[in-house]
């Protein structure tokens, strides 16, 4: 780990400054004047920048307000992570899109197109084709700890490879994705993000990337938001291999609602579940015999405290795989079975 404050000897004073004797000939390097702090910033800087890229987009009509014909809609930060031109994102820089144009660090623009999107993850695999591109390397945000030095790339309000540096302020934070699903496992820095940083590295101090910058507070400073590389890694992957992220899918519009007291002892059920409101004819839910007011108060013996619970089991694994729920309705318990089928 590289060491950020030098170690001082106490009871032996600093040598005094003095101009060097040859004029500025002599002068000491600037690097040997740059802390160990500076020194780790500016060598990731050198490093991971080449790799980071600004994504501009032209959305289609589905927008409520377009720009001129041709000209971008929006725009925000993505990085090369393999040579042959894979880039990583976030999927509300992209989705919608009609037409990428993405600029390299060298100042060529080059078109790109989408080969995945995963809103529920909020991130997306963009590819571009431009012969071998520097990379930068996706470390494991499984290793970071609090208090550890990161370093925020992308192209915050059209400052293209701005580069800015904080800590680790917290581990194992989750985020709501637009589709209503958790992101868990979320990393919170201080360094600082603003729009135009989604899509962009967060960066360790030996040059591995562990995040990708999503989200920050408006309304507070100091607190923004990284999807961590364990979650990136495993999207990535089916993102690449089929377009998409696979998942099981019930039928079902529910919310996290509480069981009346009594009622939850008399069962010995928990006293939150899933409040079923409305069944999708010919789903699964149908099929098992859901209806509208029951509440689903475990899965597989595991309780279902909410509906992050439920979503947390409706994998991919879980598709086609009969697993037995737990369900209160009026005053009864009942046991329903359930195949879930892959998501639309």
């Amino acid at each position: 780990m590289t060491q950020l404050i030098p170690e001082f000897v106490l009871d032996e004073a600093p040598p005094a400054v003095t101009a060097p004797p040859g004029g500025a000939s002599d002068a000491v390097p600037d690097g040997a004047l740059l802390d160990a702090y500076s020194r780790a910033v500016i060598e990731v800087a050198e490093k991971i920048s080449p790799a980071v890229v600004k994504i501009d987009v032209v959305h289609g009509k589905g927008r409520r307000w377009r720009a001129p014909a041709g000209e971008p809609s929006g725009s925000g930060s993505g990085f090369v992570f393999t040579p042959d031109g894979f880039v990583l994102t976030n999927s509300h820089v992209v989705s919608g899109a009609q037409r990428l144009d993405v600029h390299l660090r060298d100042g060529r623009r080059v078109p790109g197109h989408i080969v995945g999107d995963d809103p529920a993850s909020d991130l997306a695999v963009v590819r571009i084709h431009e012969g071998e591109l520097t990379a930068a390397p996706l470390g494991d945000s499984g290793t970071l700890r609090v208090g550890q030095l990161v370093i925020a790339i992308g192209n915050p309000v059209g400052f293209d490879c701005t580069v800015t540096a904080g800590v680790v302020s917290a581990l194992g934070r989750s985020l709501r994705s637009k589709t209503g699903r958790l992101i868990d496992d979320v990393i919170q820095t201080d360094a600082a993000l603003n729009p135009g940083n989604s899509g962009g590295p967060l960066v360790t101090s030996s040059g591995q990337v562990v995040g990708i910058n999503s989200a920050m507070i408006r309304s507070a400073q100091g607190i923004c938001f990284a999807i961590g590389t364990r979650t990136a890694r495993h999207i990535v992957t089916q993102l690449i291999r089929g377009g998409r992220v696979r998942r099981s899918w019930l039928g079902i519009a529910a919310q996290t609602a509480p069981v009346q007291k009594q009622i939850a002892r008399h069962l010995g059920v928990a006293e939150t579940g899933v409040l079923v409101l409305s069944v999708e004819a010919s789903s699964p839910a149908e099929r098992a015999g859901l209806a509208p007011g029951d509440v689903l108060v475990s899965w597989q013996g595991r309780p279902l405290g909410g509906i992050d619970d439920l979503h947390r089991v409706l994998t991919q694994d879980a598709v086609g795989q009969a697993a037995e729920a737990q369900v209160v309705r009026g005053k009864h318990r009942l046991t329903v079975r359930l195949v879930p089928a892959e998501s639309k």
